[in-house]
């Protein structure tokens, strides 16, 4: 939805600019009008008009839905009703996307509904976890808790996603430095000097002759390499809406050395800890089993775990059924049995899956000391390259006018 820069005028006779989020000019009359105003003028407000910086942006983003959750957690603990909350909430909320997802949900309750039945429609911005989480607290009369056990998740999902991006972040800039190295190299360099070692008749070494056909190959064809590239990015992304391609695709992800284990203990972790916080929020574990294997953004793994369930209601065992699916290791099927045992089920489930972030993050850490010294080896290596091309020429130049 868009902003709205209108022009009002007060019963005391002053005139007032003022912006709305509204769907249309109509709806934007109305709502002034209703508190009194008459409205001089109605026009967009282009100031307003959010750009996202990068295209595959989230709209809302996690920081800001945990935010909205602790503002509400400290309302509702306050005493204000539910409504009243998320008109407050709204009418505060900097991030355009959010804000209009707020006004939607008040719209949902001023018709009848309750909170976890206004945001079922919008289950795209954020996961089933907390739709579940809601439910359970309109259930058990503990809306503040329950939502406080989501907060608490969603900050350790955060914060494992922060802390990838944080360490990759070095190395991507490093690789993308290297590839802008050898790109000024074979566009702009080296043209130049072959036009210079044209007039020399001397043989020009093995690796500026290969150099130099890749780049003349490349400025030749580069128009055809930047149309094959955007046909097989889109042609890519088209497919990837394809849920077998995404399954394909994802199981491959987890045959690929070192990398394929990081994704298939972050999607324990993630199972396990979704499991418990549903469970302490007092859903069953059929349905807890139903959710959490959606929890998981590895497609292939969720093949895996959509029998979870069935299994459950045969009469077995978390750990029997988490066996079924082929990919728990022995450790984590072992502590959930024991937490089956002893009646501590929640307990274990978050220890399975502190356990396993814990190892993640030790791999992460792995992964970066291994992965910066390649690639400042690589860097090194293009740099070598472009000077032994570029200085061996004028040395063999060198030789020959002597």
């Amino acid at each position: 939805m868009p902003y709205f820069l209108c022009r009002l005028a007060a019963e005391d006779g002053r005139v007032l600019n003022q912006t709305l989020l509204a769907s249309s000019h109509g709806e934007c009359q109305k709502h002034f009008e209703e508190k009194g105003y008459c409205v001089l003028s109605i026009k967009l407000d282009w100031k307003k008009i959010n750009i996202p910086a990068f295209p595959f942006e989230k709209k809302i983003k996690d920081k800001d839905f945990i935010m909205f959750n602790q503002e509400l957690v400290a309302m509702i603990k306050a005493g204000y009703p539910i409504l009243k909350c998320i008109e407050s909430i709204s009418s505060r909320a900097k991030n355009i996307h959010l804000k209009e997802l707020l006004m939607k949900i008040e719209k949902e309750i001023r018709g009848g509904k309750s909170l976890s039945e206004a945001f079922a429609p919008y289950e795209k911005y954020f996961t089933k976890v907390y739709i579940a989480s809601l439910m359970a607290g309109e259930k058990s009369s503990n809306l503040d808790g329950t939502i406080s056990r989501y907060i608490v998740y969603a900050k350790i999902i955060d914060q494992t996603k922060s802390r990838i991006k944080t360490a990759l972040t070095y190395p991507t800039v490093l690789l993308l430095f290297s590839l802008l190295l050898l790109g000024i190299l074979l566009n702009f360099i080296l043209p130049r000097f072959s036009d210079f070692y044209a007039g020399f008749e001397a043989t020009l070494p093995g690796i500026t002759r290969t150099l130099m056909a890749f780049s003349n190959t490349v400025r030749a064809n580069i128009i055809f390499i930047i149309v094959f590239v955007l046909v097989l990015f889109i042609a890519f992304f088209q497919m990837r809406k394809y849920e077998k391609t995404q399954v394909i695709l994802d199981r491959i992800k987890l045959k690929i050395p070192y990398a394929g284990s990081f994704w298939l203990e972050s999607g324990i972790a993630l199972v396990c800890r979704t499991l418990g916080l549903l469970l302490e929020a007092g859903i069953t574990l059929l349905q807890a089993a139903g959710i959490a294997n959606k929890a998981v953004p590895n497609r292939f793994l969720i093949k895996r775990m959509e029998n979870l369930p069935e299994y459950i209601k045969q009469g077995e065992s978390l750990s029997e059924s988490l066996a079924k699916t082929g990919f728990f290791p022995l450790l984590s099927l072992d502590m959930i049995r024991i937490g089956e045992s002893s009646a501590n089920l929640e307990g274990m489930l978050k220890d399975v899956a502190e356990f396993y972030d814990e190892r993640i993050q030790r791999k992460i850490d792995t992964l970066v000391s291994l992965i910066e010294p390649v690639v400042i080896i690589f860097m090194g290596l293009i740099i070598a390259g472009m000077l032994l091309s570029v200085y061996l020429p004028i040395f063999n130049i060198i030789r020959v006018v002597q």
